[in-house]
């Protein structure tokens, strides 16, 4: 299977953005946002997402990002969104000017969990890899685009057959800004299986 720019459709076209061979820019919009229910009831489901659709049932989605965001909650990465209430997400959300959040995010069926780590404030790219066995799914970092680091594992209840995949960004706050994403591939499925 093969990125083309060509394929891609969006969900919630943004105002501002460039797509060309090289890389997607972003500039997001304040009060952008994906989540669901969990924890407070709160339900945001307008962020700008840009993807392809497939069938295939084992592949691995590579991309890097490169952001400038400021505000808290400020956050571009990988997404699987196919529908409101079911979809992933991996990303760095800012938090504040010493340290940000390493996450990711799984919605089944209307409510959504957050997985974290912190890290330092200054990291400003990020490489992410989303790899895909039938309806399981591996997300992964990288800060060299090398040497890959498990996130999580996860189990969409609906994501078997065909899914859509691809990149997102967004501004839950009162606040925009750039994200630039680059060097996106399609590979056989690196998340080789358990023994």
């Amino acid at each position: 299977m093969e990125f083309n720019t060509a394929q891609l459709q969006w969900t919630r076209e943004p105002k501002k953005y460039t797509i060309n061979e090289n890389q997607i820019r972003i500039i997001t919009e304040p009060g952008t946002d994906l989540w669901q229910r969990t924890y407070y009831g709160f339900q945001n489901d307008n962020a700008p997402a840009l993807q392809m659709e497939t069938d295939e049932t084992y592949f691995s989605f590579i991309v890097k990002t490169d952001f400038a965001s400021k505000r808290r909650f400020d956050q571009c990465g990988i997404v699987m969104y196919l529908d409101s209430e079911n979809w992933l997400k991996a990303s760095i959300e800012y938090e504040n000017e010493t340290y940000q959040r390493l996450g990711s995010v799984v919605t089944n069926h209307g409510y959504s969990d957050w997985a974290t780590t912190d890290i330092p404030a200054s990291i400003k790219s990020m490489w992410y890899r989303l790899s895909r066995r039938e309806s399981d799914y591996c997300i992964e970092y990288s800060e060299d685009g090398a040497n890959f680091k498990q996130m999580r594992i996860c189990h969409l209840s609906e994501g078997a057959g065909k899914v859509r995949f691809g990149i997102y960004a967004c501004s839950p706050e009162q606040s925009s800004f750039e994200a630039i994403f680059s060097h996106l591939e399609i590979t056989d499925c690196k998340w080789k299986e358990h023994i």
